[in-house]
This record gives C-alpha cells, sequence and structure tokens, in this order.
C-alpha cells in the first residue's frame, strides 16, 4: 500500500467500522487492488461450489467447424458488436499453450460485490464470474479448480490482455464498438445497464438534470465515464489533471469500487456505474439506493486477445451448455436477492 492511499483506506475503515464485514472488505480491496495488477494465489476446493444443472432456457447454434480466424467488425461500421465466432471444440494455439501450462489465468475483480470478491470469512474468490471463469477452467481443461485469478483494476482489463499477464479477462466488461477493436469477446452472458447509485436522501433523481453541479465518480475506461462524456448533465464527472502523475482519482478512478468508497466518505454526490455492480453495493450499504431507470442496454462478455480466436471458440463452445442450467444456478446464488426478475442469459449472436 502506498503512502498516498493508506490515509483514504483508514478514514474509510473509520467510517466502515459497524458496516458489516463485507462492505469493509470491499472497499479496501477496492482501494488497495486499484494501485496495481495483483496476482491471487489459485483458489482450490474450499472454493464455492460449482453451480449444478437445472433447466436450461436459452438457445445456441451449433458448434463451429474449425478455429478459422473470424472477421473483424470495425467501430465505423459496427451493428452488433456483441456478435462473436461460432463454438468450436478444436485446439488452436492459444488453447495448446494453456494445456501446456496446465492452469488458466483470468483477470477477475476481487472487491464486486456478488461478482468477483474475497469472501472475509472464507478467505477465498466467490461471485457470478468467478462461478463462470471456472467453468470455463473446466470446459478447457477438464479441472474447475485448474485457474489462476489475478485481480486487475477495471482500467487494466486490456492492458492485462495486451500484455499476456492473464488468458481471459471475466469481469463485468461490456461489450461495444469501441473494444472490440482492442479485444475479442465471447457471445453475451449477461445484460445490464447503466444507472445511477447515490445516497436515499439525496435530491438526485436518476441520469437527467438533477445531476447538474454534482461530483459523479466513474471508473476510467468504463462504459459510464463514456456516457458522461457525452452527456453530463452539468456533473462535475472529471480531475484535473487526468491521466497524468497529477490526477487525484477522486472522481475518475482506477477500480469501480473506489467510487462507493468516496460516496461513503462524502468526497462525491453519485455514482455512475452498471446497474448490475450498482445493486451489489446498495445490498452493502443501506444508505444509498439506485436511482431513476438504467439509461443503456450494455452486454458482458468474457475478452481474450485480438487473434486469439481459437480461445474465443472455446469459451463459446463453454457457454453453450453453460446457459443450459449452470448460468440458472448461479444467477439463483450470486444475483437473484438483488437482482430479481431475470429469467434466463442473454441469447448468443454469432458473426
Amino acid at each position: 500500500m502506498s503512502e498516498d492511499t493508506e490515509p483514504l483506506v483508514r478514514r474509510a475503515a473509520k467510517r466502515l467500522r459497524g458496516w458489516g464485514g463485507v462492505a469493509a472488505m470491499a472497499v479496501a480491496c477496492g482501494l488497495t487492488a486499484s494501485l496495481t495488477l495483483l496476482p491471487l494465489a489459485r483458489e482450490g476446493s474450499d472454493a464455492a461450489a460449482a453451480p449444478g444443472p437445472g433447466t436450461g432456457v436459452g438457445t445456441d447454434a451449433g458448434a463451429g467447424s474449425g478455429v478459422g480466424v473470424g472477421v473483424q467488425v470495425k467501430a465505423d461500421t459496427c451493428r452488433n458488436p456483441e456478435a462473436s465466432l461460432t463454438p468450436s471444440t478444436e485446439d488452436g494455439p492459444s488453447v495448446r499453450a494453456i494445456k501446456e501450462r496446465g492452469k488458466l489465468i483470468v483477470g477477475v475483480d476481487q472487491s464486486s460485490y456478488r461478482w468477483g470478491y474475497r469472501n472475509p470469512e472464507k478467505g477465498v474468490l466467490e461471485g457470478f464470474d468467478i462461478a463462470l471463469a471456472r467453468a470455463v477452467a473446466k470446459g478447457v481443461l477438464g479441472d474447475e479448480n485448474a485457474v489462476v485469478f489475478r485481480a486487475i483494476p477495471t482500467n487494466q482489463r486490456i492492458a492485462a490482455l495486451d500484455s499476456g499477464k492473464v488468458d481471459l479477462v471475466v469481469r463485468t466488461m461490456t461489450i461495444n464498438c469501441k473494444r472490440i477493436e482492442q479485444v475479442a469477446f465471447s457471445t453475451a452472458y449477461f445484460q445490464a445497464g447503466q444507472q445511477v447509485l447515490a445516497p436515499k436522501r439525496s435530491d438526485i433523481t436518476g441520469y437527467d438534470s438533477s445531476l447538474r453541479g454534482k461530483r459523479v465518480c466513474t471508473a476510467e475506461g468504463s462504459t459510464a465515464h463514456e456516457a458522461l462524456e457525452e452527456n453530463s448533465f452539468g456533473a462535475v464527472f472529471k480531475d484535473e489533471g487526468d491521466g497524468t502523475k497529477d490526477d487525484r482519482d477522486l472522481l475518475t478512478v482506477p477500480n469501480q469500487l473506489d467510487c462507493l468508497a468516496r460516496l461513503q466518505l462524502g468526497e462525491v454526490d453519485a455514482v455512475v456505474t452498471d446497474n448490475a455492480l450498482a445493486a451489489g453495493q446498495a445490498a452493502q450499504d443501506p444508505a444509498v439506493e439506485l436511482k431513476g431507470e438504467p439509461f443503456t442496454k450494455e452486454y458482458y462478455g468474457v475478452a481474450a486477445k485480438l487473434g486469439n480466436d481459437d480461445l474465443v471458440r472455446r469459451v463459446n463452445h463453454v457457454l453453450v451448455g453453460y446457459r443450459q442450467g449452470p448460468w440458472q444456478a448461479a444467477y439463483r446464488q450470486w444475483l437473484e436477492k438483488d437482482l430479481p426478475g431475470i429469467s434466463g442469459p442473454p441469447a448468443p449472436l454469432y458473426k
């Protein structure tokens, strides 16, 4: 922990006494994990059990023939960014390298409650994204525990793939036209939308003119920040010196959960983020709530490095089976309480 970060963590911990172990843990992890790419120890058999079988609701096309390179859609002609490569079980160079290593390395979050977080009592990673990452490891290597998790901040997801530090990113990563030029996505595994999170006592009513003059926090490189750049409604959402050594990381932060800490400390007035993540944060803190309605429709995908098409096809093959029961079991276990009413995963779309 750096000297600059330690006072903020101490202040957060002081404010959070009595809020419960999960909330305090999540804020501390969010503030510290954002500083670097942190290697996490491989989780063993003491992790959350894999989802059991159930009744499928999705339908998938048949497996593709081979591991040929797909045509990459460009942002200027982008129509359906969530369209991915057809599924396949054939091994290409990326899958062979993973099998030779014997471990799948996955970039995840360790501080997003219900999605990817370290259980303070068990000391293991849990959540919806963690369950999916384990299913992919089982599909590629035959063992759900043959996975190494690396905690990565929001603004380092693409860099971690480019550098080869991770094989995949399973971290509530939205598929969009800009990102498909930077990474290769699987088919969508979850639908979310951007929404405003603010204190219950706040006069903010949603993503509208009530944000004028308010200090709004987002994660660097997030779709929420891009939305505010297009229409901020007069909100203050940029730090002086953004992206430089003088960046205070107050309104634009490396890790999305840092925004919740800022909100709890009274340093910002609202947060804009995926409603799927915000629902988990509202569950941690009874003093905040989602305001208004989601103002976008977004899809999460598993991300791989551009060119690793055989790995994308293998992930899509895993998702074919995952949609037929395990997805529903994971949803019931991790998300249904805070995000009720979701009948099933998005239907896959192929190129």
